[in-house]
């Protein structure tokens, strides 16, 4: 009974997602990249996480909490995107437009579509790496934008997913960074110059944590 609630999503911009698909219909010795890159790029925001970690190692107690609330703030917003998604119930596009070209298998009807779920990693990295490392940031840019992209090109999810899991990750992934900066800073500084002083700064650095 669940399946004949489910919304259908493809009234919205169901025919952008055709013109897209339609892309990847027409570029089959780019599927295989795309499919390949949109579970790599996970890692790659995971990488630029780290590097964000790493750099904050050498600068202030107040870069380092925001480089461990970083991956805080991306689950906290993945969270909220799956929560989203139980509620909206947004059926895959492969079960609306069943018409449309695939390169991805469809999933489980109970997989629903609207936010994505990659889409929102992408972007809740970039929101918490531009609060600590604008350089960082602007690479995650180009990265989530072609996470997104790969997202609708696979035939996954239909172009208002992606920009949706922008507008939920965004604020929340920001927020959470912004608030975790704040009130952990004083526990960080401890840890600094206490046990963990080797994992969080440098010697050059040293003198920042205190």
């Amino acid at each position: 009974m669940h399946q004949y609630l489910a919304f259908d999503g493809s009234g919205i911009d169901g025919g952008l997602f055709g013109t897209i698909t339609g892309i990847a219909r027409d570029t089959k010795w780019l599927n295989t990249p795309m499919h390949l890159w949109t579970n790599a790029g996970l890692v790659v925001f995971a990488v630029l996480m780290v590097l964000g970690f790493l750099r904050a190692r050498r600068r202030d107690t107040a870069a380092m909490t925001l480089a461990l609330a970083a991956p805080v703030a991306v689950v906290g917003a993945f969270a909220v995107a799956e929560v989203a998604k139980k509620l909206v119930a947004e059926v895959r596009p492969c079960y609306s437009v069943p018409h449309a070209y695939f390169v991805d298998a469809c999933p489980v009807r109970t997989d629903y579509a609207f936010p994505s779920g990659h889409t929102t990693t992408a972007a809740a990295t970039v929101a918490a790496l531009w609060l600590l490392d604008r350089q960082l940031a602007k690479i995650a840019i180009g990265f989530a934008l072609l996470e997104g992209f790969s997202r609708v090109y696979l035939g996954d999810h239909y172009p208002h997913d992606v920009l949706g899991a922008v507008v939920l990750a965004v604020p929340v992934a920001y927020l959470v960074s912004k608030v975790l900066g704040r009130v952990a800073q004083p526990g960080v500084a401890r840890l600094r110059t206490g046990a963990l002083e080797g994992l969080l700064t440098t010697r050059r650095g040293a003198h920042a944590a205190r």
